[in-house]
């Protein structure tokens, strides 16, 4: 698949930014891998995720990608810059929504679910100091979500019961903008929707980091302009590949085990 966009996760999460590629970008043929095994990257040391990220990142090189997209918010935060002075192909990284957020709030309190591995990172707190000037942040580590949504738990009892645990001291707080800081979160959006106010803003980054996959392609002159019909999509886990179909939904794609 040459010259495919290349997306990585730490599993399942990122084919919510996915989605999004393939929705503003039809003509472009993609290959994601889902390090399932791995996940969650967020409980995990700097020198971790830099090497899961090297090693993600040759694997989809030795495929040919001529953009990499890392759909992965503590990998973004603790390993693009490294991939991008080492590594020649533009790389897209995912940051927490905070500008956005920052712009809709009107309580001026916002909350944020997000890994360890984000919260903690030194760009995640760059990025809040810049935008955040008179808004008050709840931050809350969303533990053990990301095992659960690996698991195809995503509406279970238990999803339900760590959800409103972390949720209840951000409602406390007057929030009305909830940021998704992980890839994996917008699949629990439906489950947000019944657990929270009406009036409180849901905000991902997955259209922001498709926009600007596009922008990056066609700046590199990368896009591809050709419609033939011979798009593919092309996915490789070395976790459940079954879950992974199910997290896609409809449509034909080769899911393959892989062993990295």
């Amino acid at each position: 698949m040459k010259n495919s966009i290349g997306v990585f996760d730490s599993g399942l999460g990122g084919t919510s930014i996915w989605k999004e590629i393939k929705t503003l970008l039809p003509q472009e043929s993609t290959l994601y891998l889902a390090d399932s095994q791995n996940a969650p990257y967020g409980n995990k040391s700097k020198d971790e995720i830099l090497k899961l990220s090297i090693k993600n990142t040759e694997l989809l090189l030795s495929k040919q990608c001529k953009l990499i997209v890392v759909a992965c918010n503590t990998a973004t935060t603790n390993a693009i810059q490294y991939l991008r002075e080492n590594y020649n192909v533009p790389f897209i990284g995912i940051e927490p929504a905070i500008k956005p957020a920052v712009l809709k709030t009107k309580t001026k309190k916002v909350g944020v679910l997000a890994t360890k591995g984000t919260l903690s990172s030194a760009l995640f707190h760059n990025t809040s100091k810049l935008y955040t000037e008179g808004i008050e942040i709840i931050e809350k580590e969303g533990k053990g979500l990301v095992e659960l949504i690996e698991a195809g738990q995503v509406t279970s009892s238990k999803m339900r019961t760590l959800l409103h645990s972390y949720l209840q001291p951000m409602l406390a707080a007057n929030i009305d903008c909830l940021v998704l800081g992980c890839t994996h979160y917008p699949y629990l959006v439906p489950l947000l929707k019944e657990l929270l106010p009406k009036h409180i803003n849901i905000i991902d980054s997955g259209t922001a980091v498709a926009k600007q996959t596009r922008n990056i392609l066609k700046t590199n002159d990368l896009l591809n302009q050709e419609t033939d019909g011979l798009v593919r999509h092309k996915f490789y886990t070395n976790g459940d590949a079954i879950i992974l179909k199910d997290f896609l939904g409809l449509g034909q794609y080769e899911v393959s085990k892989l062993n990295f």
